[in-house]
């Protein structure tokens, strides 16, 4: 499976959920949602996300996206954005996204070894 990675509030997921479409609000500024690879996702987290809580990590099938994905350059690396609305059956899980006591992130070990 090819997994991408999103963070979002836990509230806004919820309404995803209710909804059967999720819409990050960088789909109407930017024209794509944010997303990371597994091995991107920490730094994500610790650079746009340090210190707060209430977080979720939405674990994405890459195959079941119905918009498309393209990988595009952002800080020398090669980001994945997905150019449409996130169709909900395409999560495959919802993780609790906490930082530690220091307002950093790790990598959730649910994901640890996963790509």
């Amino acid at each position: 499976m090819n997994l991408l990675l999103h963070i979002t509030s836990r509230p806004d997921w919820e309404l995803a959920e209710r909804d059967g479409i999720y819409r990050a609000a960088s789909l109407d500024t930017e024209g794509f949602i944010h997303c990371s690879t597994p091995a991107q996702v920490v730094g994500t987290a610790n650079r746009f996300y340090r210190g707060q809580t209430g977080l979720v990590l939405l674990v994405i099938d890459a195959e079941k996206l119905q918009a498309e994905v393209r990988y595009e350059a952002a800080d020398g690396q090669m980001f994945p954005h997905l150019y449409g609305p996130l169709n909900v059956d395409a999560v495959t899980r919802v993780l609790p996204l906490e930082p530690g006591t220091d307002g950093t992130f790790a990598l959730p070990e649910a994901l640890t070894g996963e790509s």
